[in-house]
């Protein structure tokens, strides 16, 4: 059976979404880097927020875990590369609490305007300080949002409607989408000169850590007001202390930090910082938001194969599964076929989808292809971590695409490029359902593979085919089916048969002494 861990606190209706589907689901939150990795080898999956510390040295006993399932955006608590190199697969939910947390930027907007903290701390303690807290208008302001995605771009359009200037910085953002946003598109150096107030909303990278810091603050406008309801790396919290402190900066609101939780902090020590303790996906709205997301596409993973809102992975919606499955166990067998006869070193691997497969999605075929073609050349490589195992060894992947059909209505072919040589295999789909190889080289040969085969190479040469059959039969070994084919009259010839056990060595070296043998290679599937 089926078996997910949710170690985070999560909304009961995640539990009831699992079950509803068959899976057992344990309920442990709370638990240590040390008690985590001491359970999860029992699991399939892993549902998380942000408390659990899933690191490499807990994914090292995780032999059965297929799945990690991110409520929320940030995967900063997850070794995703090693995760990835495990062959398990990462996702989160990205548009699951995108509203509550642009939301909570521009209640930050309001806060860093009007200095509401500051001016509720000061009433409650019986002071009236109307002339201090002297606050400045959104209206007409320009605001620079950094990173334009799914909640830039709802805090930007929020920002219309308070009448603001809105420009922005996001290397995806494309000149369209701008137009559709409203937005003026900027390079981020001139964003930071002409905001009046800076919003952070980006992932944290190697590319953007630290992008707030003393140099880039002393390009901004003087009395810039920040934002930081994204990732607390973003920012170089002294250098922004030092910013305040002189006034270059007439505020900051962060409502994340370096290092969470944020029990002591040297900007909580400057009166000018608005602080929340990471509230931006707190609503009751978002968290049943993002526990309902998480448990539907775990489980729509772990059941359907359906891969939705993966980090390292290509996506396969619940509608496209039924539909690619066939074509996942013919790419499974091609790459696999062509994995069993490489004897050298990879070079570079071209996949070309031809026909009706041409117009699927096929990045998940691909992956499959380079699943089935290095299985058998290193241990524990899945359709997750195939791709990046391919790209650390310099091979080179090359996908092509033929909408129209050529001899067969869908056909994917596969080439591989070693040290010494060049080979291909092709296969199709009979009845829509049943993969079939139909040409090996430039051999065409028809034939189902079955969990035993022979491949035999040999010079087209009369008589082959009675001494190699009766080879097998003295040994013992019963022929199942049996497919020839050869590229020419007294050519290269070909068989294709699939056998009911394993073929000992001993049987294998007879086969290879034959007269005109050139290959033999025993292969299974």
């Amino acid at each position: 059976m089926v078996k997910v861990l949710i170690s985070d606190k999560l909304s009961p209706r995640a539990v009831a979404i699992f079950e509803g589907r068959g899976i057992e689901v344990d309920v442990k939150t709370g638990l240590s880097k040390e008690e985590l990795a001491g359970i999860i080898g029992d699991y399939d999956g892993l549902a998380v927020r942000s408390a659990s510390k899933v690191t490499a040295n807990v994914l090292e006993t995780a032999d059965a875990l297929k799945v990690i399932g991110r409520a929320g955006i940030g995967v900063d608590n997850i070794d995703v590369p090693a995760a990835t190199a495990k062959g398990i697969c990462v996702m989160n939910t990205p548009f699951g609490n995108a509203i509550t947390t642009a939301e909570h930027a521009i209640a930050m907007l309001f806060s860093l305007a009007r200095q509401i903290p500051q001016a509720d701390r000061s009433t409650r303690s019986g002071k009236w300080e109307k002339s201090k807290f002297m606050g400045v208008e959104l209206y007409g302001k320009t605001l620079g949002v950094v990173g334009c995605g799914n909640i830039g771009s709802i805090v930007a359009d929020r920002a219309h409607g308070l009448k603001m200037k809105v420009i922005a910085y996001d290397p995806f953002l494309s000149p369209e989408r701008a137009v559709d946003l409203g937005v003026e598109k900027v390079e981020l150096a001139d964003l930071f000169k002409r905001a009046d107030f800076i919003t952070l909303h980006t992932p944290l990278t190697d590319a953007t850590r630290g992008i707030v810091n003393k140099d880039t603050i002393a390009t901004m406008r003087d009395g810039v007001r920040i934002v930081n309801c994204a990732r607390g790396g973003l920012v170089v919290e002294d250098d922004l202390k030092a910013a305040l402190e002189s006034g270059k900066v007439a505020g900051a609101a962060l409502d994340v930090f370096a290092e969470e939780p944020a029990g002591e902090n040297p900007l909580f020590e400057v009166d000018d910082v608005v602080a929340t303790p990471h509230l931006g996906a707190s609503t009751t709205e978002a968290q049943e938001n993002v526990a309902v997301q998480v448990a539907e596409q775990m489980s729509d993973f772990l059941l359907l194969g359906a891969v939705t809102n993966a980090l390292n992975m290509p996506s396969v919606t619940a509608e496209e599964a039924p539909r690619l499955k066939p074509y996942m166990s013919l790419a499974e067998q091609l790459g696999s076929f062509a994995g069993q006869i490489t004897e050298t070193g990879l070079k570079a691997v071209t996949i070309e989808y031809e026909g009706h497969v041409a117009t699927l999605n096929t990045r998940p075929l691909t992956a499959i292809v380079l699943q089935g073609l290095l299985s058998p050349l290193m241990d524990t490589v899945n359709m997750v971590n195939a791709p990046i195992v391919a790209k650390d060894r310099n091979i080179d992947i090359t996908e092509v695409k033929h909408e129209r059909p050529g001899d067969y209505q869908t056909m994917i072919r596969l080439v591989v490029t070693t040290e010494r040589q060049t080979r291909s295999v092709s296969g199709t789909l009979f009845a829509d359902q049943n993969p079939r190889v139909v040409q090996v080289n430039d051999i065409s040969i028809e034939a189902e593979l079955g969990p035993h085969m022979l491949l035999v190479v040999n010079e087209d040469k009369p008589g082959f085919i009675g001494t190699f059959g009766s080879t097998l039969g003295e040994a013992g070994v019963n022929i199942a089916t049996f497919h020839l084919g050869r590229a020419a009259p007294g050519g290269d010839a070909m068989a294709l048969v699939e056998v009911d056990q394993p073929v000992p060595s001993d049987v294998m070296n007879r086969v290879s002494a034959l007269p005109h043998v050139k290959q033999v290679s025993q292969l299974s599937f």
